[in-house]
C-alpha cells in the first residue's frame, strides 16, 4: 500500500482473512490470475465488494485479466500483519485450552503455539501435543521471550476479566477471548471475543424460524 492508502473498514478488514485463505488454495494449485467474479464467488460475497475491499489494498486489477494472485496474496499478509509468525500463549489448558492448543489450523496460517499456561497445579507439567504446561508465574517471561504475541483465554468465565489482566500486565496487546465472560481492557489493547454458545443459539433462531415459517409464512 502506498502513503496514502484509505483506513481500512473493520467491515473488509472481517473479510481479509477469508480472501486470504482462498488466495492460499489458488496459490497452492498454482493459478497465477483470479477475477473478482470468482473471489466473490469464492468467498460468497458480490463481485463489487470484493473490487471495493482489496482498493483498500491500492490494488485494482487489470481489466479482462483479473489479479495476480502472488502479489494480491503479498498485499493481503501485508494489510493482515502476518508477513512473519506472530505466536500464540493459550491460557487455560482444560478441554477448550487442549483442542485449540492442538488445532494445527493456527500454526498453518502463521500463528504457532508458543505456550499453555495454568493455574492449576495438577496440569502443569502435562503436555498438550508437544508443548508442556507451564504455570502462570512464567507468563510474563514467556512473553517477552515471544512478543509480539497474541493471548487466548480459554477458562471458565469467573476467572477470565483476571486473566486478561495478568495477560496485559506481561506485555500482551492482542487478546481473543473464548470464555463465556465479557472482559474489559485498557484502550490500547486490541481484544476480539468468540462466544460459541451465542453463535449457537443464534443458528438455532434461525433454524427455528425456517421450520416454523417454512409452512406458514415462506421464510427461507
Amino acid at each position: 500500500m502506498d502513503g496514502h492508502a484509505r483506513r481500512i473498514p473493520d467491515a473488509t478488514v472481517a473479510r481479509l482473512p477469508e480472501y486470504l485463505r482462498i488466495l492460499i488454495e489458488l496459490a497452492e494449485q498454482r493459478i497465477g490470475t483470479v477475477s473478482s467474479e470468482r473471489l466473490a464467488e469464492l468467498a460468497g460475497v458480490n463481485a463489487a465488494k470484493v473490487r471495493k475491499d482489496l482498493s483498500y489494498l491500492g490494488t485494482y486489477g487489470t481489466r479482462g485479466v483479473g489479479y495476480d494472485v502472488d502479489y494480491l496474496l503479498f498485499q493481503m499478509r501485508q494489510a493482515l500483519g502476518v508477513t512473519r509468525d506472530c505466536p500464540v500463549v493459550v491460557v487455560g489448558a482444560g478441554n477448550l485450552g487442549r483442542a485449540l492448543a492442538n488445532y494445527a489450523g493456527f500454526s498453518d496460517r502463521g500463528f504457532p503455539l508458543a505456550a499453555v499456561v495454568d493455574a492449576d497445579e495438577a496440569k502443569v507439567g502435562t503436555n498438550v501435543g508437544d508443548v508442556t504446561v507451564r504455570p502462570m508465574s512464567d507468563l510474563a517471561e514467556l512473553v517477552r521471550a515471544n512478543q509480539p504475541v497474541i493471548g487466548v483465554i480459554a477458562t471458565p468465565g469467573p476467572v477470565a476479566q483476571l486473566v486478561a489482566d495478568q495477560l496485559v500486565a506481561a506485555g500482551v496487546t492482542a487478546i481473543l477471548n473464548f470464555a463465556p465472560a465479557l472482559v474489559s481492557v485498557p484502550p490500547n489493547i486490541s481484544l476480539r471475543k468468540v462466544d460459541l454458545a451465542l453463535e449457537l443459539q443464534i443458528l438455532s433462531f434461525y433454524q427455528s424460524h425456517r421450520e416454523s415459517g417454512s409452512a406458514s409464512r415462506g421464510w427461507t
